[in-house]
């Protein structure tokens, strides 16, 4: 009796079994079977991205005629259906691959080709859906289309809302202050804006860089095909098919200024790369900031209370733990841990052809994505509602002696560092000791040492 769970399909190579239910063909089996190496499938959004390519491939070759209208639309059709979000249980083919990712590439022409295929319109893998192409140059194209589209539509979105969300709570704190920390120890008054306008400027630098990566990744390599000459591909085929996915996404694709660099490096995906580890970083910061600032609430600096999210001890009762920045700083060490992965990565371009492209896919798309949904969360979850302890902030600034330090002009460095060796000595204010130690009154004292005004260099 026949196995009804599979069906005989034959390639080059030979004859082997493929799951009857499955759109892919032999060439994806054969993959499947050879690389049994993790968890980790190429993911959603480079085989969204890989089958808009396929479908602004289809319809430049038509608009070319180099493929029949009816093939054309078939191929076009069945592309957009994946790029849209569908059939994509029909991409198993490990990460850990062959490193041109031509299996992904023969994965997505074989299921488009199951597809489209009609006994009347036969569509083959290969010579239709494969036309005027090679892995070689649709692997880096999907790389860099998926990267592209991340970073437009969710990164910078994501990080433009956690720049609002900083600049709105630093407003709405106004100009309370509090001590200023070097080397985690106590200096001179700094108020809440002044000290969060830092994490907005880091993350309006961090955008203004992925903007700048954007010009790169989207240069595709699309049309230079095996080794960058464009062999079998008309001259045409790539600013055809940029102007076809510029038309359907809004952005600017375009032809490879140097389709041999375009192949055979990964210069783009470590610019953007670069861009995430500075992202990641100062992600980190801004979590560690809070930390330090929600710390206690009785033993430590206790300046801030984060949302209470959720129970924070199995074993201690009560215990609430800050909990949104540690999975930031999370995502944060995961995102440095793949720029690590994609510079090694990169470093493996050998003369036409760089090999380790499923790899480059899967630790930026990982990233991206993680670096989106952690600027969402570190904005709406911590930032937005934490509140500020006001009489914590004023008990530790009213005895912080280091305010001495405004009195250098009036006093000289030498007096003032012996009010503040005094002061902490007898933990005393700083004014007390000051009046004691000097020929101003205390009014005058006062009015040098506001903290408000310190801060605004008054």
């Amino acid at each position: 009796m026949a196995d009804k769970k599979f069906r005989i399909e034959k390639d080059s190579m030979g004859e082997l079994k493929v799951p009857t239910e499955s759109k892919w063909g032999p060439q994806t089996q054969r993959a499947v079977e050879n690389f049994d190496i993790s968890d980790h499938k190429m993911p959603g959004g480079f085989i969204r991205s890989l089958a808009l390519l396929k479908w602004g491939l289809a319809n430049s070759n038509k608009d070319l005629n180099l493929l029949s209208a009816g093939k054309a639309s078939a191929i076009a059709d069945s592309a957009m259906e994946i790029y849209e979000g569908n059939h994509l249980r029909e991409f198993p083919v490990d990460v850990f691959q062959t490193g041109s990712g031509t299996s992904t590439n023969m994965n997505m022409n074989e299921v488009i080709s199951n597809l489209s295929s009609t006994e009347a319109n036969p569509v083959h893998p290969n010579d239709d859906v494969n036309m005027g192409q090679s892995s070689n140059d649709v692997i880096p194209s999907a790389i860099n289309v998926d990267a592209s589209l991340s970073v437009r539509n969710n990164l910078i979105p994501s990080m433009e809302h956690l720049k609002n969300v900083i600049d709105q709570k630093a407003k709405s704190i106004g100009d309370i202050p509090k001590n200023g920390r070097t080397h985690l120890m106590d200096a001179m008054p700094v108020t809440f804006s002044q000290e969060m306008s830092a994490w907005s400027a880091q993350i309006e630098d961090a955008i203004a860089q992925y903007e700048f990566s954007l010009s790169k990744l989207q240069q595709l390599a699309i049309g230079g095909t095996a080794v960058g000459t464009g062999i079998n591909a008309d001259p045409d085929l790539s600013e055809k098919c940029c102007a076809h996915m510029n038309k359907l996404t809004g952005m600017e694709f375009k032809p490879a200024n140097n389709s041999f660099q375009a192949i055979s490096s990964q210069d783009a995906a470590l610019i953007l790369s670069s861009c995430n580890k500075t992202l990641a970083v100062a992600l980190t910061k801004i979590s560690n900031d809070l930390r330090w600032m929600n710390s206690g609430p009785l033993g430590g600096l206790g300046e801030i209370t984060l949302p209470t999210l959720q129970p924070g001890s199995s074993i201690m009762p009560g215990k609430v733990n800050p909990v949104i920045p540690e999975s930031v700083c999370m995502v944060a060490s995961q995102a440095l841990g793949n720029d690590l992965t994609i510079t090694h990565a990169a470093q493996s371009g050998n003369f036409q052809l760089n090999v380790m492209l499923p790899l480059i896919a899967h630790s930026l798309s990982e990233s991206l994505s993680l670096l989106s949904n952690a600027c969402l969360s570190l904005a709406d979850k911590a930032i937005k509602d934490f509140t500020v302890n006001q009489e914590n902030i004023e008990s530790m600034l009213s005895q912080n002696p280091i305010l001495a330090t405004a009195l250098n002009a009036t006093i000289g460095y030498e007096a003032g560092a012996q009010i503040v060796k005094k002061a902490y000595q007898e933990k005393r204010s700083i004014i007390d000791v000051a009046t004691e130690m000097t020929d101003l009154d205390s009014d005058t004292l006062a009015e040098l040492l506001d903290p408000v005004k310190l801060t605004r260099n008054q």
